[in-house]
Order: structure tokens, then C-alpha cells, then sequence
């Protein structure tokens, strides 16, 4: 919900820690984490979740993620553990000690890598919640980068108010809150927070974005209205969930670690359905977080209605016999290797019975060949190629997918099941 200024002075102290109990209602966790920067947003988030939980048995805990992207960022960070010291709260520095690649976009590696500390440091300490500081004015300026980009609905639907990533709830409490009453709310209290010099930096399309909003209020496209945007695509965006979710158990299934559809049922989808279908099969296959484009995803559905074969995100899509099948593309699994037991293409594990000395590898179509049976397991070769199987000194000991068990085993980490749920989920 959106709350809009009562009175040329903005909303006050009450009505931001108001917001902040609606949005977390009477279940409260035992612990909550507190993602701070030291910017104001995330400031603002840390003392408005102490008055808010003050006369509550709810443990509050801080951390501020050192990208070490800049050399006064770990003063930054010494300063963020005074203020929440301050405020009684125990506060640790997540430092990024791995750095960016070389190549590559680094706002996106900087962002990866602090959710991945984030949520790990959750996990370590049983933190169920993890607060973090994006407010209204983000979610306008997420939507604005999404039309430039030409997104559907999802992409419109903006940043989520909640979700889960590796096991820990990531909630906005603040996504309904403009950044001015939060900074307003700072002064009143005599908190100061530190200014990002990037924030000021246009080289980057979230402060172009930024900056293009004051005059786009003309216009009346105004954070409220942006934001609105946002909330009535998400109401879209839960509906088509429903929809995808139920056609996929209608003509999906699972084999082989590979997503399969019956051909005739897909063409007969809605576009935004059949899309929904094939994004959510690629990044199950591939173990992807990010979406592909949206143009080159429709290029791909179109392909795959019409009985051909394309390759997208790290997955072969191909038609056989009346259905569709996406499963990993052969380059991405070539070197792949590890150990019984281990995680095999971040997504299977091999279990080799009796076997000894042995290395988890892609079958291969050199493998393929030495399993006879292969075809009465229904799939075709492509699919089968890209499993994993036992190799001991260039020798095929065993292909468990391709009717070579010899006493082992394959299984796929990622349940049937979390694929459907998936679709309701995005």
C-alpha cells in the first residue's frame, strides 16, 4: 500500500512506524535482520524498526555489506556499527572479498554478491526475516528502467514487497514510504547518514532514471502513480501465476532432469502463458536466477510451437515425437566434473553404489554409445547426453539415465515439485 502525504509536511513518526506494524501484522518473527548501508533509507529502516518493536520480543540484528569497491568503505561500515551500537544493536560487517570479474556489469556482481553475504549471514544466525531499505522511490525508478527495457508484467511488477531467496523471507517494509518523509524523519531525531558519491554518478541508468522523475512529475507520472503501476501488474502478475501453475500440470512433465511439454496442449496457450511456461523450465534446468531477455524468449516459444530446436540461457530447446523438451545445452556441461556424492552441474546428485575411483561427468555422445538400451528410456539422445554419469580412467562405468545403472544412481536436487511452485512465485 501506498501511503500518500496527509499534509504538506509529510507523514510523521507515528505514521511511518504505523506503516511498518501493518506490514509485519500480529505473527512477528523471534528475529529480524537489518540490511543498513548508511545511506538514509536503510537508516531510517533500523530506527523505525526500534520504535516499532520496541515493547516486542523481537531481536533485532544489523548488518552492513563492504563491497570494497571504494577505500572509505569500510570507515563507512565502522560508522553504520556505531549507530546501530547506539540503538542497542548488535551489528557485523559482511565483507565482499572475492571482488567483481574483471568484465561484466558491476552494479549487478555488487548486488549478487550482497544478497549472497546477506542471506548467508541470515542463515548462520536463525534469522527468518531480512529487512531491507527500498522505498517508493525506488520502486518508480524500477519501473521506469523496466518500460525502457520493454518488460512484460512481471518486469513492470517492480521490486517484490516480499520474497524468499535461499531460504530466508527478504521483506521492503519501506516500499510504500517516500524517501523525503524518511530523511524528515532522520532530522527530527538528529541522525545523520552518509551520502553514496555514486548516487550522483549519471553513468549509471538508475541515477539518469533518478534524476528524469523530477521532470517526468509534469507529466503527471508521479512516484505515486509509478508506484500504482507497480501494485496492479503484481495483482496481474499473482493471476497469470495461478494460470501457468495449472497449465503446467496439465501438459508438463518431468524427465531426465529435462522439462517436457506435450507440443499440441503448448501452441494452444496464451503468449504470455507459453512464456511464462518456457522462462520458468530454463531457469529450472539451468539453475539461472535472472530471467532472459524478453525478445529473445519469444523467438524461443516461437521456435518450439512450430517443432524446432533452439538454445537460450544455458539450455537446448527441442521438439521429438509430439513434445517439447528443454534440457541443458552440451557446451555449458562439457567440463563439468566432481566426485560421487558431490553436486554435479549444480543440480544432480550421483550416488555409485559400489563403484570406486570414479568421476561424475556428462554422459557425451561418445558415452551414448556404449549404453545400448538407451532408447528404451523415451528420451532422446540430446537430453540424455547432458547426464550425468560415472567415468573411471576414460572408461564409462555407468549412465544411470541411459539404462547403464550398474548399481547407481542419479537424482535431480531441485524437486518436480519446486518447478510448479515456481510458477506461482514469480
Amino acid at each position: 500500500m501506498f501511503l500518500t502525504q496527509p499534509e504538506a509536511g509529510g507523514l510523521g513518526r507515528d505514521d511511518l512506524v504505523g506503516a511498518l506494524r501493518q506490514h509485519f501484522g500480529r505473527s512477528l518473527p523471534a528475529r529480524i535482520g537489518i540490511a543498513v548501508s548508511g545511506g538514509g533509507d536503510s537508516v531510517a529502516l533500523m530506527h523505525l524498526l526500534k520504535d516499532c518493536f520496541s515493547d516486542d520480543p523481537v531481536e533485532l540484528l544489523v548488518a552492513t555489506v563492504d563491497h570494497r569497491l571504494r577505500p572509505e568503505s569500510r570507515q563507512e561500515a565502522e560508522e553504520v556499527a556505531q549507530m546501530a551500537q547506539k540503538l542497542g544493536l548488535r551489528h557485523d560487517i559482511l565483507s565482499w572479498t572475492e571482488g567483481p570479474e574483471p568484465t561484466g556489469n558491476l552494479q549487478d556482481q555488487a548486488r549478487r554478491a550482497r544478497y549472497g553475504l546477506l542471506t548467508a549471514w541470515a542463515r548462520q544466525n536463525g534469522i527468518p526475516v531480512l529487512a531491507l531499505g527500498h522505498t517508493a522511490d525506488d520502486q518508480a525508478e524500477t519501473v521506469i528502467m523496466r518500460l525502457k527495457r520493454a518488460s512484460g508484467v512481471n518486469g513492470l511488477a517492480g521490486i517484490p514487497l516480499r520474497r524468499i531467496q535461499d531460504g530466508v523471507s527478504l521483506q521492503r517494509p519501506l516500499l510504500g514510504l517516500r524517501r523525503a518523509d524518511l530523511r524528515r524523519y532522520l532530522r527530527a531525531l538528529g541522525q545523520s547518514w552518509i551520502e553514496d558519491p555514486s548516487n550522483e554518478d549519471e553513468t549509471y541508468d538508475r541515477i539518469k532514471t533518478r534524476k528524469a522523475l523530477a521532470v517526468l512529475e509534469d507529466l503527471g507520472l508521479t512516484v505515486p502513480a509509478l508506484v500504482t503501476v507497480a501494485q496492479n501488474m503484481s495483482k496481474a502478475q499473482t493471476a497469470l501465476g495461478w494460470y501457468a501453475f495449472l497449465s503446467a500440470r496439465d501438459l508438463v512433465q518431468i524427465k531426465a532432469g529435462a522439462i517436457v511439454f506435450e507440443l499440441r496442449k503448448f501452441r494452444t496457450l496464451p503468449d504470455e502463458i507459453s512464456h511464462r511456461l518456457m522462462l520458468q523450465a530454463l531457469l529450472w534446468v539451468s539453475g539461472g536466477q535472472y530471467s532472459p531477455r524478453r525478445l529473445p524468449m519469444i523467438e524461443a516459444v516461437t521456435i518450439a510451437q512450430r517443432g524446432g530446436s533452439s538454445t537460450l540461457a544455458g539450455c537446448r530447446i527441442l521438439s521429438h515425437r509430439g513434445k517439447i523438451w528443454i534440457c541443458r545445452e552440451a557446451a555449458t556441461v562439457q567440463q563439468t566434473a566432481c566426485d560421487p556424492g558431490g553436486i554435479w552441474d549444480q543440480r544432480w546428485r550421483v550416488f555409485a553404489g559400489k563403484l570406486d575411483a570414479c568421476e561424475v561427468r556428462p554422459l557425451g555422445g561418445a558415452g551414448l554409445k556404449s549404453c545400448p538400451d538407451w532408447r528404451a528410456e523415451g528420451c532422446p539422445a540430446p537430453v540424455l547426453e547432458v547426464t550425468p554419469s560415472l567415468w573411471r580412467d576414460g572408461n564409462l562405468m555407468a549412465a544411470p539415465l541411459a539404462g547403464f545403472a550398474n548399481g547407481c544412481s542419479a537424482e535431480v536436487v531441485n524437486s518436480a515439485e519446486e518447478f510448479f511452485t515456481s510458477l506461482l512465485s514469480h
